[in-house]
């Protein structure tokens, strides 16, 4: 991928005519929307010499939309040089931005976002203005009814344990007020009484949705240390879910809790979920690139349309109202790396972690059980062809792989007890050596171990570099979870 030199990061919104720096996106809720109001985000998400890459979110206040063009014209003879997850062209300064295929339908209230890479000379200012359809984009209807920003609250991180006043299945380690974490989809829910709430992270690296009474408000990009605000709610009591969306497995990210607004407060936290799943896996599990809508990313585009709430797993999970973790690493296989990188370690080094980064590190599994354990790994194994430097030859990776196999799902078998049903996922071309594993471990009267076949009909593979895309997670999502209603399993 494209390595970018001297970069540097700006984050802008455009609400109403104001301009607030951090990636915040305006959400209205107005009860009697008016037939056309809008509200967009714009977030140069990285910035080198002659170059940089954009992020657009833009969110329909008024009627629902079946498709929609947004246009805004640049104030220093920027130039589009490519863009995924729309329709774009330019003339002069203007810019004119279409819906793709998958995301022209824009409900009240609904969100679409795309990215686009750049070119500058000079100077490099945020456009002035947009309009939606024809309809200048003014942060709201009448007016808006919540917006997200850095500022706009009180600032004081919450005091006291931040696992005392959220809900989380993922794997985190407190350290002292907060909570650090490293694997993608680790979510936090929260319940706030009152007209905001902000939320404290410390994380440079990776991006998060915000969501409100189950709607995304606003996608924060790296959003660094601070506490990021959610403002203009009803004054009413609301469900707060923040997300993990991107992949950064050699950084640690940190969460210091939700705060509430000014008169309002922070609730106890919602009730854990009866049902629980695990996914272990690699880039398509972790959900690389799945939103993008073009095989051909570069650069952060990889970072920014990586969404792990969109992968299978995330989406299989929610099916079955089961709580969940999303362990997977790309590039990673059961014995063999991507391309025989990485010699020495595989997939195995790390599972044990909660922070990738820190070898030696051991996750406490806690109360951890899961009734249901989906390993898929395989992929990086067998993609690529061996290299000269490798110790394997074409028998002895498949010995190697089926014995690191077996012994990985007896790891799991000691770990989460009898009752813990393990499915391990085949698909070409290492689907027979699965099936072998899981018909030698059955014979040997381990009857909670399932084979099922991911056959690949029908999937675009229209994610960054031939990934799944949120089309094919989600078409996977309802296979998987299909066969999962076949299964005896204690819930």
């Amino acid at each position: 991928m494209t390595s970018y030199r001297s970069r540097t990061r700006l984050v802008v919104a455009v609400t109403a005519s104001a301009a607030l720096a951090g990636a915040a996106t305006v959400v209205a809720a107005a009860a009697n929307a008016a037939a056309a109001g809008c509200a967009v985000t714009y977030s140069v998400t990285s910035q080198w010499t002659g170059g940089f890459g954009a992020s657009v979110a833009v969110k329909n206040l008024g009627d629902p939309l079946t498709s929609w063009t947004l246009t805004w014209s640049f104030g220093a003879g920027q130039q589009v040089t490519q863009a995924w997850n729309t329709t774009l062209t330019q003339s002069g300064a203007a810019v004119t931005a279409r819906n793709a295929a998958w995301n022209g339908n824009l409900p009240t209230n609904g969100s679409a976002s795309f990215g686009f890479n750049g070119s500058w000379t000079g100077s490099n200012p945020v456009p002035a203005g947009f309009a939606l359809n024809g309809t200048t984009c003014t942060g709201g209807v009448a007016s808006p009814s919540a917006s997200a920003s850095p500022t706009g609250g009180p600032t004081t991180p919450p005091t006291g344990d931040v696992l005392s006043q959220v809900h989380t299945a993922g794997r985190v380690k407190t350290s002292g007020s907060a909570v650090q974490y490293s694997w993608p989809g680790v979510y936090f829910e929260g319940r706030v009484r009152g007209t905001g709430v902000g939320i404290v992270l410390n994380d440079g690296a990776a991006d998060y949705d915000v969501q409100v009474d189950g709607a995304t408000v606003t996608t924060l990009v790296t959003p660094g240390a601070g506490t990021r605000w959610v403002n203009g709610l009803s004054n009413a009591e609301h469900t707060v879910r923040l997300v993990k969306r991107s992949e950064n497995p050699w950084s640690v990210s940190e969460f210091g809790g939700f705060v509430a607004a000014p008169g309002g407060a922070i609730l106890a936290k919602p009730a854990a979920r009866t049902r629980q799943i695990e996914f272990i896996g690699d880039s398509l599990t972790a959900g690389y690139g799945n939103a993008s809508g073009t095989r051909d990313c570069a650069g952060d585009q990889v970072n920014r349309t990586t969404n792990a709430d969109l992968s299978y797993g995330a989406l299989t999970a929610r099916r079955l109202s089961a709580d969940y973790q999303i362990n997977a690493i790309s590039g990673k296989g059961m014995v063999r790396n991507y391309a025989g990188g990485d010699l020495g370690t595989d997939y195995r080094t790390y599972y044990d972690r909660a922070l990738l980064s820190m070898a030696g590190d051991v996750w406490n599994p806690g109360t951890w059980r899961p009734q249901l354990v989906v390993v898929f790994l395989g992929t990086n194994d067998f993609s690529t062809a061996l290299g000269s430097g490798e110790p394997w030859t074409a028998d002895s990776l498949v010995t190697a792989y089926r014995s690191a196999y077996s012994g990985f799902l007896q790891k799991l078998r000691t770990r989460y007890g009898a009752n813990t049903t393990i499915v391990a996922v085949g698909a070409s071309p290492f689907a027979d050596y699965v099936q072998q594993v899981v018909q030698e471990r059955t014979a040997a009267g381990d009857s909670r171990v399932r084979y099922w076949l991911q056959d690949g009909t029908g999937l675009d593979l229209l994610g960054c570099h031939w990934h799944y895309s949120t089309r094919d997670d989600q078409l996977i999502a309802d296979r998987l979870g299909t066969f999962i209603g076949t299964l005896s399993l204690n819930w």
